[in-house]
């Protein structure tokens, strides 16, 4: 279940708060990941989790030209232009129906609880928007994706995990303003579930 995890927050990004008070606030600019940016993202990720599983999911993802979307990987850089935040939509199924998946995301430690992992989540919806995608499942922290507007798929959408997940854990969001297909999800053969 690499770079699936219900318990971690929003993916490792940390960045469920408003922040620190005492922390400078920073206007964040999130934007399309590039090739320049490929070691970064690694490292970024290397950095938010515990271990080396969603650095190579992402990876994994990357060399997968089924799951992978170009332009539907984001970054938000930090006043450096490191990139501080990352979040990732690949291409998964409802049925038959396509969708794409919201994971991982992370935001380097430093920058986490200052609205980056949020800045980029959200770059990267309306990007999914403007490509025409339709129906986006993210697996995650139940306070946290709300406010991107997911709610829980089963429960409202008839949207069901490939595994048996908490209705509240397992989310899907309307990119179009159209009902989501009811039906299983399937994700990329990378993310290792069936």
């Amino acid at each position: 279940m690499s770079g699936l995890h219900a318990s971690d927050g929003a993916h490792g990004t940390g960045d469920h708060g408003a922040g620190d008070p005492a922390v400078a606030p920073f206007a964040w600019h999130p934007r399309p990941e590039t090739a320049a940016d490929t070691a970064a993202v690694r490292r970024l990720h290397l950095a938010a989790f515990e271990t080396p599983g969603e650095a190579d999911l992402v990876d994994a993802l990357r060399r997968d030209p089924p799951a992978w979307l170009r332009g539907l990987s984001y970054v938000a850089d930090a006043p450096d232009g490191t990139p501080a935040a990352h979040a990732l939509l690949t291409r998964c199924h409802v049925d038959e129906v396509p969708a794409v998946a919201l994971a991982p995301c992370a935001v380097l430690p430093a920058y986490q609880k200052r609205g980056a992992g949020g800045a980029v989540i959200r770059a990267l919806l309306e990007a999914a928007r403007e490509a025409g995608e339709r129906t986006a499942i993210v697996l995650g922290h139940p306070p946290y994706y709300p406010r991107f507007g997911f709610a829980p798929a089963a429960s409202r959408f008839g949207i069901l995990p490939p595994q048996p997940w908490p209705d509240e854990v397992f989310m899907a969001l309307s990119l179009d303003g159209s009902i989501p297909p009811p039906g299983t999800v399937r994700y990329a053969r990378a993310f290792g579930i069936d």
